[in-house]
């Protein structure tokens, strides 16, 4: 199994599925231990519009543990067979062990709000 987080430069859950800076992709074994983690650079145009979920979907990844998300980014993942958990929180290696404990629960709320940066 494969997870990825949206992941921020403090390496913490960036809470913006669509801007963040990097994508931290942990491969989980058999007996739900972190075995190996890998980096995927973020695209630089908005995550809804760009090709992240094909991408990761490529690597391997069925599950996005993220901070805030919209509708869109969660129905172009979900059609390349990424299901996503939403509001989560903290450093990315302590929300996936969290999540493998048991510990991580769907929020239930999607972003309402379609930002595009122009910097």
């Amino acid at each position: 199994m494969k997870i990825a987080v949206p992941t921020r430069s403090d390496k913490n859950v960036d809470a913006h599925f669509g801007h963040c800076e990097y994508f931290t992709v942990f491969t989980i074994d058999e007996n739900k231990n972190i075995a190996q983690t890998d980096i995927i650079t973020s695209p630089q145009e908005c995550g809804c519009k760009s090709n992240i979920a094909e991408t990761l979907h490529d690597q391997g990844v069925s599950l996005m543990l993220a901070g805030n998300i919209g509708g869109g980014a969660i129905n172009v993942l979900g059609s390349w067979g990424i299901a996503v958990v939403r509001g989560c929180d903290g450093n990315v290696t302590d929300v996936v062990n969290a999540f493998l404990r048991g510990e991580v629960i769907d929020s239930g709320i999607t972003c309402e709000h379609h930002h595009h940066h122009n910097n």
